[in-house]
């Protein structure tokens, strides 16, 4: 019996993914499971971030890995997929021309989406599923460029904001004050509004810490083993880390970064606890192709 595969590409400031999933005919969204995924730390941000455009060099890259997975997406039989980019390519000064160059040589057509549509394309993958948890929540999802934060009340998504504060940009310096203190501002008043708030977390730094801070999987990173654990990754050097913790380069620099925007968030918020369903856009946008795929099906 064939498989139903559907893809999902998510092109961010640190690293490009491919993401496809599948169920097999009569079995519902649930049921989808995962089928091949690869990550390539491509690291479009820093060009984006330190010199405002993408170089040739990079967009080159880009090109050659969009030819691999068109050819990894026809291997899978995949049915639909969705390309999409986020921070460094809109954030580029010349991000919609290679948009177009790169969907006039490769076949693939890749959207530039804005923080508010990340938000609500995870969201849409009913995380908040995942947790078996009632309760208020902000769904904080930091990546290289900018970090999405969303309010979930009883299960429903209420509102999203989006800030241009990403691990990349805090590597190259490129952090604005202003952006930093817009997000305590809201912040603030969030914490004044929601007394009693987690956060859940998002992205494959938080997965990460959770891992290395050794808890189980049903079971949420306290905000005080993440400072223990953000300290001891500090006290060693990138080339430790990635020795010590079995970390990828790529990883490796940027899991600082990430740990210090979670506590900064879980300080301003007041929160205790991270949970980490390991559920990213990826994840919602094939969440999304294969629930509209069943809807067609069925009418």
């Amino acid at each position: 019996m064939d498989r139903l595969n559907f893809a999902a590409i998510d092109i961010g400031s640190n690293a490009v993914r491919l993401l496809i999933k599948g169920i097999y005919p009569g079995e519902s969204v649930s049921d989808l499971s995962k089928v091949f995924i690869v990550r390539v730390p491509l690291r479009l941000g820093q060009d984006t971030f330190t010199k405002g455009r993408i170089s040739t060099e990079k967009t080159e890259k880009l090109l050659r890995l969009m030819h691999a997975f068109s050819q990894l997406m026809q291997v899978y039989n995949v049915l639909s997929y969705r390309a999409c980019a986020t921070s460094a390519m809109r954030d580029s000064s010349n991000g919609a021309d290679i948009v177009r160059y790169i969907s006039e040589r490769s076949g693939i057509n890749i959207e530039i989406i804005n923080g508010l549509e990340e938000a609500r394309i995870v969201y849409d993958s009913h995380i908040v599923d995942e947790l078996e948890q009632e309760g208020d929540f902000i769904y904080v999802d930091v990546g290289g460029g900018s970090t999405e934060i969303s309010i979930i009340s009883d299960r429903s998504l209420l509102q999203s904001q989006s800030y241009n504060i990403g691990t990349v940009r805090i590597l190259n310096k490129k952090l604005s004050r202003s952006e930093l203190f817009r997000m305590y501002r809201d912040l603030k008043r969030l914490k004044e509004t929601y007394r009693h708030i987690s956060i859940i977390g998002s992205g494959g730094n938080i997965n990460k810490l959770h891992h290395l801070a050794g808890v189980s999987a049903r079971e949420p990173l306290t905000v005080e083993r993440l400072l223990t654990l953000r300290n001891e990754l500090n006290s060693y050097s990138i080339v430790e880390r990635i020795d010590r913790f079995a970390l990828k380069p790529d990883r490796a620099d940027v899991i600082i970064p990430a740990a210090d925007i979670y506590l900064q968030i879980a300080t301003h918020i007041g929160a205790r606890e991270i949970w980490v369903p390991t559920i990213g856009i990826v994840d919602g946008i094939i969440y999304s192709l294969c629930s509209d795929y069943l809807k067609e099906k069925e009418n």
